[in-house]
């Protein structure tokens, strides 16, 4: 007979509701991504590790938040027409906030290498985010971003934000790792407009990567993010990176 644990309620003991797996893509390298649902909310795993769920939300929109800072509507200094990229579709959080952010008229191009997560947005994600993939500011580029950075061409981009590992040091494939590299960070500094910025989102601080930054010729500020809004102690880091003299990182707390 099974031991119930104390203030545990035995009715409930058996009833819980499982995690059931909706879709899954493998990857040519053998990653694997897969999606389900538990409980009402929505989850998505890369060989079978949590990587984000719908009942966590907070850091990626404040990604989206921070990155977009100087783009807001109805701000007086803002660009005409914004142009943002974001590396890494995900569960669509940071998309659908920076459409909130930015208002009209902008363009938000999403560079997604695995075509199932574009898909799985458009169809069990809808429900959550609404139909953000159809939204015409909306541009997917069905790719890695190192080579959509590389189409762009110069000064494209007004804001760049990137949430595509947990850091350099905690790869999803072998091949992000140019994602961190002196090379990238110089396709981003191209890539930026005057006065943009790119916003990396990391799971865990990281003073190498901030190192790379300003050697790559960034300034860059730390924000200590919270996987939500109510957590009492801040877990993740999120740098905004832009060009100019390189000095040691700035720290800010959100």
């Amino acid at each position: 007979m099974k031991s119930i644990a104390r203030g545990e309620n035995p009715r409930m003991v058996g009833r819980v509701k499982p995690y059931v797996q909706l879709a899954e893509a493998r990857l040519r390298d053998g990653t694997v991504f897969s999606l389900h649902t538990h409980d009402g909310k929505f989850y998505l795993k890369n060989d079978r590790r949590e990587l984000m769920s719908t009942a966590l939300t907070y850091s990626e929109q404040l990604l989206a938040d921070l990155g977009c800072e100087a783009l807001r509507e109805g701000l007086a200094s803002r660009p005409r027409h914004p142009r943002v990229l974001i590396g890494g579709l995900g569960m669509g959080f940071t998309l659908k906030r920076t459409l909130e952010v930015v208002g009209r008229p902008a363009t938000v191009e999403v560079a997604e290498l695995v075509p199932e997560i574009i898909e799985w947005n458009r169809t069990f994600l809808a429900a959550h985010n609404g139909p953000i993939l159809a939204d015409e500011r909306t541009k997917i580029h069905r790719g890695d971003l190192f080579d959509c950075l590389g189409a762009a061409g110069k000064a494209a981009y007004d804001a760049i934000l990137i949430d595509i590992d947990d850091g350099p040091d905690m790869l999803i494939t072998e091949g992000n790792a140019r994602l961190y590299s002196q090379g990238f960070l110089a396709r981003i500094r191209a890539a930026l407009a005057p006065g943009g910025c790119v916003a990396y989102w990391l799971a865990l601080p990281s003073p190498d990567f901030v190192r790379s930054l300003n050697k790559a010729g960034f300034s860059v500020e730390e924000h200590l993010a919270k996987p939500h809004e109510k957590s009492k102690h801040p877990r993740h880091r999120i740098y905004i990176a832009r060009s100019g003299s390189a000095n040691p990182v700035r720290a800010a707390r959100r």
